[in-house]
């Protein structure tokens, strides 16, 4: 029977009780909607709400209902979303005692709470995935200072810079990911209970002693905005959101390198595919399939803001559409992560083929420039004779750190024997020593911060 029943004189259609019911999918809360309750009865017990020995049994009988959960003794079935679902079990164990439970809250703020703490703990762990990737990136950054590569912008080659810079940046894109989702969790990290249907309770509740017990920083201020608050979990769904497509530019970029065009990747067989007709391929799925799971996110994103868009206060049931959202995105940036994490050490690079990418495309056309302003021309006036001297190499097929000194002469007398070695890749990485550029030096120093970043969030040794 329905807790709510009391006022209605016909049951719920059976289609529309199908319709209406959230535990095919909310029942995931379980343990934070029970370790809410047990704060909850706790606090009315300790307010003399109920009696002390009602609380006591009431929290002992909901512990025990965890643990047969937690164990497969219990099957969660039978009701219409997992706060009734214990409540009844609740009742259907200790009687009248049971149905105390509720006094002085509503599903309202239960479900908001049991929202919260599970997007602490979601956060956390996404959090924990992260430093484990961030990790394996600075060990791929720390053995790769020195195997230089081409830098791209627009596509085409641009400049030289090495494989630990390229690795680096994309540590940088996780770090900040890391950052968003700690300053989410302070949004989140706030307790709604009390807060009632939306209008709290006449009860001499104590909110601040169930926040402590939740460990919760601090009490939402408004009843009606806490009930239908769900700004927490679209900036949770934005940072998943923004987290996937970094991935997303990464596995892409793992997708044309190990392409026979470009040559720069092999993947390892445990993380490739084949083809049903064509026996010689070996397919990037893995990679595709993060890519493609980044629009599943984005979708789960626009889905809650378009729900929230026009909800007047405070709690509407499409607010239930949520969850679904929120439990689809976090399976799957948890899968992502966890899969991307394991595939990224077993790519083999073709050094040989890079170091001829970087070689190629007149990357070290703005070292040429460079050097002519050092050497005192005005940089537009260096920039001009570099152009003529890269058309020059283009009409004799040829590169610019294949041409003779006396050939650089010919474009400009500021040119002089030292040119040979400036346009070498190497020696136009390590000349940028600059904080953020390629050099081994800058990477080193980047790759310590990074090592100091994750201790100061995670308190130990990456």
């Amino acid at each position: 029977m329905k807790m709510w029943t009391g006022r209605f004189k016909d049951s719920l259609d059976t289609k529309a009780d199908m319709f209406n019911s959230s535990l095919s999918f909310d029942k995931r809360l379980y343990k934070h909607d029970i370790m809410g309750s047990i704060a909850h009865c706790t606090m009315l017990g300790e307010c003399g709400i109920i009696s002390a020995d009602d609380a006591e049994k009431i929290c002992t009988t909901l512990s025990d209902i965890f643990y047969d959960i937690k164990n497969g003794k219990l099957k969660i079935t039978g009701a219409e979303d997992i706060h009734m679902f214990i409540e009844e079990e609740l009742t259907l164990r200790i009687g009248d005692v049971g149905k105390k439970l509720h006094t002085a809250r509503s599903r309202n703020d239960q479900v908001a709470l049991d929202l919260r703490m599970y997007l602490r703990d979601s956060v956390d762990n996404i959090a924990s995935l992260l430093k484990t990737l961030v990790e394996v990136l600075l060990k791929l950054a720390q053995a790769n200072t020195d195997t230089v590569i081409a830098a791209y912008t627009h596509m085409q080659k641009a400049q030289p810079t090495t494989l630990a810079h390229y690795f680096m940046a994309y540590a940088e894109m996780f770090m900040r990911d890391i950052e968003r989702f700690a300053e989410c969790k302070t949004r989140i990290d706030v307790m709604p209970l009390g807060s009632c249907a939306c209008t709290a309770t006449g009860f001499p509740i104590n909110r601040k002693s169930v926040a402590q017990k939740l460990d919760f920083s601090k009490v939402s201020e408004n009843s009606l905005d806490a009930v239908s608050d769900r700004d927490f979990a679209i900036e949770y769904l934005f940072d998943c959101a923004t987290l996937m497509m970094h991935l997303s530019r990464f596995n892409e970029e793992i997708i044309y390198w190990s392409t026979d065009e470009f040559g720069y990747i092999e993947l390892d067989d445990k993380f490739s595919t084949g083809s049903s007709i064509m026996p010689q391929k070996k397919n990037p799925d893995i990679c595709e399939l993060i890519r493609g799971k980044t629009g599943r996110c984005y979708g789960n994103l626009m889905a809650l803001l378009t729900t929230m868009k026009s909800l007047p206060l405070s709690y509407n049931k499409d607010m239930q559409e949520d969850k679904e959202l929120i439990f689809d995105t976090e399976d799957t940036v948890k899968n992502c992560l966890e899969i991307f994490t394991s595939m990224l050490p077993t790519l083999k690079f073709n050094k040989e083929r890079l170091f001829e990418g970087a070689c190629g495309g007149y990357t070290v056309a703005t070292e040429c420039a460079d050097y002519l302003v050092k050497k005192g021309a005005a940089f537009r006036d260096a920039h001009r004779t570099v152009g003529n001297l890269v058309r020059y190499c283009i009409e004799h097929k040829t590169n610019l750190d294949n041409l003779s000194v006396e050939e650089f002469k010919s474009f400009s007398p500021l040119f002089d024997n030292d040119i040979v070695n400036a346009v070498k890749p190497v020696n136009a990485v390590n000349s940028r020593k600059c904080q953020g550029s390629p050099s081994e030096k800058a990477v080193k120093a980047e790759i310590k911060k990074a090592e100091k970043f994750l201790l100061s969030f995670f308190g130990s040794e990456s």
